[in-house]
């Protein structure tokens, strides 16, 4: 058993090694402010943990990534909604890239046994995430149509797109074989 936690230990990826050395210093911070039933929440619920952080980090990327695209590279372009669209869409491939990766090497720590299934897997998360962009958007217009606020609507599309993004990297894109883990 001694040899198995050796051997996974030395077997994680430099992402995860990274992650996981901040993630002690906010677990010792935390527990340092006389938080230590945060901590214990957190290390209680790990994986949901680890997907809201790294969502957070995703949402920041896909922020900066527009920031920077729209108004550095794309700046000149008119009309206003070309530029806008152009740079949003940039900003949500690199947040997808972005959320693919921390997603596969930090939260579900999935390996590919071969180029098919890393295909299929991509393949997967890319529709998913597609599919719930898709949802938030008809979200956003049905807010239009009913004459709803529409930041009442973003914050509740995002909350929809969390939860359905969750479901379908546990359920369908990261899901762990059985095989695999009979073998770990």
């Amino acid at each position: 058993m001694k040899e198995e936690n050796e051997e996974n230990k030395d077997s994680k990826n430099l992402t995860l090694k990274v992650f996981e050395m901040v993630e002690k210093f906010g677990l010792w911070i935390l527990e340092k402010l006389h938080l230590k039933f945060l901590a214990k929440f957190y290390t209680d619920h790990l994986e949901g943990m680890r997907y809201l952080v790294c969502g957070a980090l995703s949402t920041v990327v896909n922020i900066a990534s527009y920031a920077l695209v729209a108004y550095t590279i794309f700046a000149g372009i008119q009309p206003e909604t070309l530029r806008v669209t152009i740079s949003d869409c940039v900003a949500f491939v690199i947040a997808l890239i972005f959320a693919y990766w921390v997603n596969k090497t930090v939260v579900f720590e999935t390996k590919c046994e071969n180029f098919r299934t890393l295909l299929k897997e991509i393949t997967s998360f890319t529709v998913c995430r597609l599919f719930t962009q898709f949802v938030s958007l008809g979200m956003m217009n049905l807010a239009v149509i009913i004459h709803m606020n529409d930041i009442l609507m973003k914050v509740i599309a995002n909350i929809v797109v969390i939860i359905l993004n969750f479901v379908f990297s546990k359920l369908i894109i990261f899901k762990k074989d059985k095989k695999t883990d009979e073998k770990e």
